[in-house]
């Protein structure tokens, strides 16, 4: 069992910055995938960027230069940093964990971002 407790969402202007963050506690797997997705209203949800417990990133063509995935071990805790944020960011974000082995995927409640001038 995995605990995910995400905060940081908000409201920004285009072009703004902003930083979530992604605390996980429980059950941590030495093997898994973290990482972040999101969900625009009338759309369906969509990869953001994701991290292997190796370091490994995947980051989509539309959030790559701009987000950046990184993470702190010592405090299971996982962060998004995003720049040059555009209105079309504006989107549910959650924070993601999965076990590789038996593939059991783990959600946090959802945080908004809301880019808007």
């Amino acid at each position: 069992q995995v605990q995910l407790v995400e905060s940081g969402g908000g409201l920004v202007q285009p072009g703004g910055s902003l930083r979530l963050s992604c605390a996980a506690s429980g059950s941590i797997s030495s093997v898994y995938v973290m990482g972040w997705y999101r969900q625009a209203p009338g759309k369906q949800r969509e990869l953001v960027v994701t991290i292997t417990s190796g370091g490994s990133t995947n980051y989509a063509d539309s959030v790559r230069g701009r987000f950046t995935i990184s993470r702190d071990n010592k405090k299971n805790t996982v962060y998004l940093q995003m720049i040059s944020l555009k209105p079309e960011d504006t989107a549910v974000y959650y924070c993601n964990y999965r076990e590789v082995v038996v593939g059991t995927s783990y959600w946090g409640q959802g945080t908004q971002v809301t880019v808007s001038s």
